[in-house]
């Protein structure tokens, strides 16, 4: 009888032991106090361009101008920046009442000139143009920032909240400091630093174009 009185004085007192052990490792656990993640700061969207910030006299935008420099968060910039070509674009509205502009974009592609054929709708807001979609949501708003018509032009380019910038100029000869600094501080109102700028090169321009390599299409970026 005495030796039963010990085993299960002896289990009682394992039981304790074990209970004890347990309230002691649930307490430590509440009262040690929990790492806080660091707090991200929430990114800011790009301002959104919705006016232009002159009034456009739009018939003075045709004609030819060369891509000069864009700065933009597209992936395929982001990737292949380095590699972009020269690109012109030439404007053509057929007539004061037309409510169409004919755009016509010359590059190069796998060492060919390729020619991209768009129409851009115009608005009643001077300066703002539409480039439709398949749908209404894949619209592309058009802004004509700012321009002087004889030298440069900033147009900025809003897709499903994305924004790109492009500086055009009428000549690859008129790429002076002081345009290119306003386009990257206009640009860095947009969030876009240096790293998002990418310079076109301003040589080797395409001419003529063969009719294989003329195509409707709305340009990645």
């Amino acid at each position: 009888m005495a030796g039963v009185w010990q085993c299960l004085l002896a289990t009682l007192a394992l039981m304790c032991v074990c209970l004890w052990g347990v309230s002691e490792a649930v307490g430590g656990a509440a009262s040690r106090p929990r790492p806080k993640r660091p707090t991200r700061k929430p990114k800011e969207p790009p301002t959104e361009v919705t006016t232009p910030a002159q009034d456009v006299d739009i018939d003075q935008m045709t004609g030819t101008w060369y891509l000069l420099n864009t700065a933009s968060k597209c992936s395929y910039l982001i990737n292949h920046g380095t590699k972009v070509e020269p690109t012109v674009i030439h404007i053509t509205r057929l007539s004061p009442t037309e409510q169409t502009l004919s755009v016509s974009t010359k590059t190069r592609h796998g060492h060919q000139c390729w020619e991209i054929l768009q129409v851009y709708n115009l608005t009643p807001t001077p300066g703002r143009l539409i480039l439709k979609g398949a749908r209404a949501e894949l619209n592309t708003d058009i802004i004509i920032g700012e321009t002087d018509y004889n030298s440069y032009a900033v147009i900025y380019y809003q897709k499903r909240g994305k924004i790109t910038m492009k500086l055009y100029g009428r000549s690859v000869d008129e790429l002076s400091e002081p345009m290119l600094a306003k386009f990257e501080q206009l640009a860095e109102k947009q969030k876009f630093g240096l790293a998002y700028l990418f310079p076109f090169p301003t040589y080797s321009h395409c001419g003529d174009v063969d009719k294989d390599h003329i195509i409707n299409c709305i340009p990645t970026c």
